[in-house]
């Protein structure tokens, strides 16, 4: 008889044992434990620690608080200004309501996940290139938007969204990377006239006041011949000055006729002058007489002409 009791309770004690085992839970510091009881969800959200649990009637859910990473698949889509682009990002998410993320949807985090590419899909096809490039922050918060609003209703807070990496083809990497050094090329252009135009303005003001001055022309060009000097070089180059070389083809070039012209003194000016005070003193012209036929006998008889009087 005693050693019916005994093993009774020993086996009562084996059967409470278990019994605590099963329904005895840990809840860890990130976590937090939804029950339900016989189906049915309660009220009381199990918070970290040691609780108990009813086996085989309430049943115990632990929802992870942290916040989660989640990388979104790249998603290939057409720009506004019909370009094929290939873009994926990455999402961080928490849970802020357990007994909703456990309740409201089936997969919270396959949820959020299929929002995030669909959400993707949907900004890219509004967004141009160049937004997609350059302004990523504007883009972030719109799609962060998009994500957030149904998620809301599932316990679950967006943190932060961001695009990572926007792959483009080939082709438009080459016409990018033209148009970029064409850019380039015509900035460095700019640079360089503007650059040539505040030198040009420079030289010319030094140039007036070395005109007034033509020592310090010999010194500008005693200076530049001591720069070159100063290379150990073997070969040394002297500036010939521009102004002589001009001269000197000057001098070499022949007189024109009208320049001889304009130089010859002018005496033309005065024979109309002398004409007219000569013109009363000239004689008439004189006309000769005819002279008399031939006779057709005799000796022949050589008349002189009688000279005209003066007047």
């Amino acid at each position: 008889m005693v050693q019916e009791l005994m093993v009774a309770v020993v086996a009562a004690a084996s059967v409470g044992a278990v019994y605590v085992v099963a329904a005895a839970k840990v809840v860890k510091q990130y976590e937090r434990g939804v029950v339900l009881r016989l189906g049915r969800l309660r009220n009381d959200v199990r918070g970290p620690g040691f609780t108990m649990v009813l086996p085989g009637i309430e049943r115990l859910h632990k929802v992870n608080m942290q916040i989660v990473t989640m990388p979104v698949p790249a998603q290939d889509g057409i720009t506004r200004d019909n370009v094929t682009v290939r873009v994926d990002a990455v999402i961080y998410f928490k849970v802020v309501d357990a007994a909703s993320a456990v309740v409201e949807v089936e997969d919270y985090q396959f949820a959020v996940s299929q929002m995030a590419q669909t959400s993707l899909r949907s900004i890219i096809g509004k967004s141009d290139l160049d937004d997609l490039l350059s302004n990523r922050e504007k883009l972030n918060q719109g799609l962060e938007l998009m994500i957030d609003s149904p998620a809301v209703g599932w316990g679950v807070q967006i943190d932060r969204v961001e695009i990572k990496d926007v792959s483009l083809p080939e082709t438009m990497k080459r016409s990018m990377a033209r148009q970029a050094e064409a850019d380039r090329e015509r900035r460095a252009r700019v640079i360089n006239a503007d650059a040539e135009l505040q030198a040009s303005k420079k030289l010319a003001e030094a140039a007036k006041e070395m005109s007034s001055q033509p020592a310090a022309l010999q010194l500008r060009l005693l200076q530049t011949v001591v720069a070159v000097a100063a290379e150990k070089n073997s070969t040394l180059v002297l500036p010939f000055p521009v102004e002589l070389l001009r001269f000197l083809e000057r001098a070499q070039q022949p007189v024109s006729t009208q320049e001889q012209a304009q130089l010859q003194p002018q005496p033309q000016q005065q024979q109309p002058e002398q004409q007219q005070s000569q013109q009363p003193e000239q004689s008439p012209p004189v006309t000769p007489a005819p002279a008399p036929a031939p006779t057709p006998a005799g000796p022949t008889r050589v008349t002189r002409p009688k000279p005209l009087a003066r007047h």
